[in-house]
């Protein structure tokens, strides 16, 4: 009897095992996980035993600092696993120790990995007739200088692939560069993450002009210390071109510093190719250097790239509603540092919300690209109130001040001309004013030549300050000729240097009224004056390439 209960019982058991191994649903992952942990301790244990038999190697037979040995060892990965595949005995340890004493190592590509650098990167740095790191005692001297100063090694990779030549120097050179820097007035430890983030200031002074240019605008060495990143990359050469290039637009010193304090994405940001991008982009919808110079006092303190793209959707949102090629282009002249902080809302969404059509859009935007703003993404919109007067009440109330007659052809003529809100029009109304004509005189000029006050206030104030202590006339003279405020700054450099040096050559009078210089035509200008000298046009040509770089003067 006792003999069948234990057959049935193992028959049973038997029964149990089989079908708890067969079927998933009982065994699950966890004998999976099980094995795959015992592999992988393994597989640890003899990466480790490598790394214990390469430390070995480099500091006992090849005279490395324990340190070094240590260092690449411990951060060599690849070619860890590397040694670990070139031996099948279990014994990683002894194995590699008796491949060691008959085939050594090529020190350099472990090396180099422990840096920082993949074989992609540091093949072409790997050296053809030296296979020990101790016969190149200029590479470790150096890699040492470079750690005591507070670097960490896995970050020597980027320098040794962007200023190779720092680790050819000889003893003192790299120490004394690195001690050059921080005698500038910075701490080691900013010096250490300036070299991180730029290896090139080891072995060019392009940091340095920049940093002279920079003091000389009166920016202090915190500005570097708060915005370089030892994560991202400068190119400084780079950077001071772009500095150089911001500079050519007529920026004050003032000026210049404001906008770099409130904005240093304008020189860091891709090492100045943001801003050079954004800079070709805007010459290329005609936007004047007044108009470029206003907007970057007035930039938002975002990205540049993200400046840009904002400034490039707006465009596609103005497509969109069928708004005319010149309207937009209009509209990214004048007001291109606006659509560059305005991150929209698509034209359905917006129309929708609104309750209103494309035309109507497009009307609002001529009357006032400003309204932009209130169509950004985070901001609920409110339904337009139902109007059949396209003109803002302050805008009429403006020109009613003026003189014009409220509901005549005058007045429509004059609201279509005249761009901006009425407190914007206002605004520079009473820039003119305060530049010191009186308000018949300005209210005269602006019924004669609108435009005058279709440019902010920044541009009319830079126009005044250079018609008066630029060009030595009074501001009065702008009372006969309004025009003025409207010509660009550089065609009005170009004249006058052409008109100077014709005074010098005795060609033409002194004391020339502004529409002598400034009214003909460029065509008609070369015919009757500057044509009048040999070597006129050659100089006229000259400088047309100084004030108009990138442009032809129209």
């Amino acid at each position: 009897m006792n003999n069948l209960l234990k057959l049935q019982t193992c028959s049973y058991l038997k029964w149990a095992f089989t079908n708890f191994t067969q079927n998933p649903r009982f065994y699950g992952r966890k004998p999976h996980i099980i094995i795959q942990s015992t592999d992988l301790t393994k597989e640890n244990k003899n990466v480790i035993e490598a790394q214990d038999a390469l430390i070995e190697y480099l500091h006992s037979t090849r005279n490395l600092q324990y340190s070094d040995a240590e260092n690449i060892s411990r951060n060599s990965p690849t070619f860890v696993k590397k040694l670990v595949k070139s031996v099948e005995n279990k014994d990683v340890k002894q194995s590699l120790r008796r491949l060691f004493r008959y085939h050594p190592v090529n020190e350099f590509e472990p090396f180099f990995e422990s840096v920082g650098m993949n074989f992609s990167e540091y093949a072409s740095l790997l050296p053809r007739d030296m296979m020990y790191l101790a016969d190149d005692q200029r590479l470790l001297s150096n890699y040492h200088v470079l750690c005591e100063y507070g670097i960490s090694p896995k970050k020597i990779g980027k320098i040794c692939l962007e200023a190779r030549e720092a680790f050819k120097f000889d003893d003192g050179i790299l120490l004394s560069q690195l001690k050059s820097l921080q005698a500038r007035g910075f701490t080691q430890s900013w010096v250490a993450k300036l070299v991180i983030s730029s290896p090139n200031v080891l072995v060019n002074d392009g940091f340095l002009k920049v940093l002279q240019s920079l003091t000389n605008l009166g920016i202090v060495h915190s500005w570097f210390e708060e915005n370089v990143l030892e994560e991202d990359s400068y190119n400084w050469n780079k950077i001071l071109e772009t500095l150089c290039l911001i500079k050519g637009f007529g920026f004050s010193k003032a000026d210049l510093k404001e906008l770099l304090c409130k904005n240093p994405n304008v020189l860091l940001e891709k090492s100045g190719d943001a801003t050079v991008s954004l800079l070709v982009f805007l010459i290329k919808f005609g936007v004047s250097n007044d108009d470029i110079i206003s907007g970057f006092k007035q930039l938002p303190q975002i990205k540049i790239q993200t400046l840009q793209s904002n400034i490039k959707n707006c465009c596609h949102f103005l497509v969109k509603i069928e708004m005319d090629d010149d309207d937009i282009a209009n509209i990214i002249r004048t007001h291109w540092h606006v659509l560059g902080s305005c991150t929209l809302k698509t034209v359905k969404s917006l129309l929708n919300g609104l309750k209103t059509g494309k035309k109507r859009l497009r009307d609002i935007l001529k009357e006032n690209p400003l309204e932009l703003k209130n169509w950004v993404v985070w901001k609920k919109v409110t339904l337009l109130p139902k109007t059949r007067n396209k003109f803002s009440p302050e805008k009429i109330r403006f020109l009613s001040n003026l003189g014009f007659v409220e509901n005549s052809d005058k007045m429509t003529k004059a609201l279509n001309a005249f761009r901006g809100s009425g407190a914007e029009l206002q605004e520079r109304f009473d820039c003119l004013v305060n530049a010191g004509l009186t308000r018949d005189d300005v209210a005269e000029m602006v019924q004669h030549a609108p435009h005058v006050i279709n440019q902010t206030k920044e541009v009319l104030e830079m126009k005044i300050d250079f018609l008066v202590n630029g060009l030595g006339y009074d501001v009065s003279s702008l009372v006969k000729y309004p025009a003025f405020l409207g010509s660009s700054i550089q065609k009005i450099k170009l004249r006058f240097a052409m008109f100077n040096w014709l005074m010098d050559r005795g060609k033409v009078n002194s004391n020339l009224a502004l529409s002598t210089v400034l009214a003909t035509s460029d065509k008609m200008f070369v015919r009757v004056y500057v044509e009048r000298d040999p070597e006129g046009l050659i100089v006229w040509d000259n400088f047309k390439k100084q004030f108009f770089p990138d442009e032809k003067v129209i």
